[in-house]
């Protein structure tokens, strides 16, 4: 089974990392506009506390959650704007309403039973793998609020969560794309900040390498293929790296390649 305490942790750990980066800024900085279309800082947190309340609502009120999800059928690519809209507030505000909630949800999940299936968008999850869900969507969203503040955030083993996600979601990715899901396995070797980290059956004939780091950018959608240090061998693993998506929800838009930034 897996150590849902250790889960936990790495999330407050996650979570602190983004916190300490936003929790002294200037009021002017949290308008500033992030690498995702229209968000500001602001947007970024504003979307972290309403997920996490979505998540809250998940492990400890299920029936109010479905009945959230009549919102997202009815206009699927908008509700995510509109529920993160939801959540604006002045910065000290927002701050103090992401901290609360993301301390009920760690509250609830380390309640909820090892065993028991989570209602999200469009799948069920354990408790561990809800918190490996947030933990790859504070590091995403807290890569646009440092790529928007000019930071570079230092690796860390909490990247495997991310990379573990990435490698999980290969189907879904297929799916929310509306191709056939490969028969195929594909080998996954990355280089993480404490050694290789692998991931499928070693003698598969598809195959990702790489650093971790660039592979975790790639299913979060947070840099373009063309712009990390992956390398796919056989058809089943190069459509994958073009279509990774490790997030719920319809297919992200991605990011452009940096030459079509400048």
């Amino acid at each position: 089974m897996p150590d849902l305490a250790a889960l936990l942790a790495d999330l407050a750990d996650e979570s602190a990392d983004l916190d300490a980066r936003v929790g002294p800024l200037p009021e002017a900085h949290w308008t500033r506009l992030t690498p995702a279309d229209g968000w500001t800082v602001a947007h970024q947190i504003a979307h972290l506390a309403w997920t996490d309340h979505m998540a809250t609502l998940a492990a400890t009120d299920a029936s109010a959650f479905f009945a959230s999800l009549s919102s997202a059928a009815d206009d699927p690519h908008h509700f995510v704007d509109r529920g993160t809209e939801s959540f604006l507030a002045p910065p000290a505000e927002l701050l103090d309403r992401w901290r609360a909630g993301r301390a009920a949800l760690a509250e609830a999940l380390a309640a909820a039973p090892l065993a028991e299936k989570l209602p999200w968008y469009g799948t069920a999850m354990s408790p561990a793998s809800m918190v490996t869900a947030r933990i790859m969507e504070t590091w995403a969203h807290g890569q646009d609020v440092a790529d928007t503040l000019g930071h570079r955030r230092a690796p860390t083993d909490r990247l495997r969560h991310i990379a573990f996600l990435g490698v999980r979601t290969l189907g879904h990715s297929f799916m929310t794309h509306g191709r056939d899901v490969p028969a195929a396995p594909v080998r996954v070797e990355l280089v993480g900040p404490s050694g290789v980290w692998e991931f499928g059956p070693p003698d598969a004939a598809d195959r990702v390498v790489g650093p971790a780091v660039d592979f975790c950018l790639l299913v979060t959608q947070r840099r373009h293929r063309a712009d990390l240090a992956l390398v796919a061998s056989g058809p089943v693993a190069d459509e994958w790296l073009d279509i990774a998506q490790a997030f719920a929800g319809p297919p992200g838009t991605g990011r452009e390649p940096a030459g079509a930034r400048s």
